[in-house]
């Protein structure tokens, strides 16, 4: 009850701080890219349920009709601000319409696309038993996640037999320990992380 109160009061903060900042994002893409603002994507959460998860679009239309499922770093699927918007999470942000719709919370496992739910074994399903989140420790652990797949012979087969089995280990072991506080320190790693990448990036 307390982390869903917390998600609520958070996500209504966010919404009614960062409103001027997703509206300038959604008239980019739509400036930057035919189609609409939103992307739309088909996710697992709580308890195996199927829900809509929102993001700012980021790629081309009709992009699942050009490549695989999965991302990696270089995708020419990628428009030009919507690499600006993965580089700095913006992206993410119509999530908070998720938080407060009850499909997400904003720390808990990556909700994962249905076709990679259906690969699950008994043991991993119980990642499925809390919300999934905007940010958590496998997020943070896997940020540069394109990167890892970029010069792979095939980038959505290593992602099912290596980065999916390490993510859904590490999101289990939160699972077993979380708590509020715990939380509250994967958000401020989250803030603080993308903080020090950009940083590095910049002096280098």
């Amino acid at each position: 009850m307390a982390k869903r109160v917390t998600d609520l009061l958070m996500a209504s903060l966010g919404l009614l701080t960062l409103w001027p900042l997703m509206l300038i994002c959604a008239l980019l893409v739509k400036i930057n890219s035919p189609g609409p603002a939103l992307y739309r994507a088909r996710r697992i959460g709580l308890e195996g349920r199927e829900f809509t998860m929102y993001k700012f679009r980021s790629m081309v239309q009709e992009a699942s009709k050009l490549g695989g499922g999965i991302t990696s770093y270089g995708d020419p699927r990628v428009t030009r601000f919507g690499r600006i918007l993965r580089r700095f999470k913006l992206d993410e942000l119509p999530q908070l319409f998720n938080v407060l719709k009850g499909d997400m919370s904003f720390v808990g496992p990556r909700p994962e696309d249905p076709r990679y739910v259906a690969l699950y074994t008994p043991q991993q399903r119980r990642v499925l038993s809390v919300r999934p989140g905007i940010t958590g420790i496998s997020q943070i652990i896997n940020r540069n996640e394109e990167e890892k797949l970029k010069g792979q012979p095939d980038p959505e087969e290593y992602y099912v037999k290596v980065l999916m089995p390490e993510k859904i280990k590490t999101d289990i072991n939160y699972i077993e320990k979380r708590n509020l506080r715990m939380d509250f320190k994967l958000i401020l790693k989250t803030v603080i992380g993308y903080s020090e990448i950009e940083r590095l990036r910049r002096s280098t």
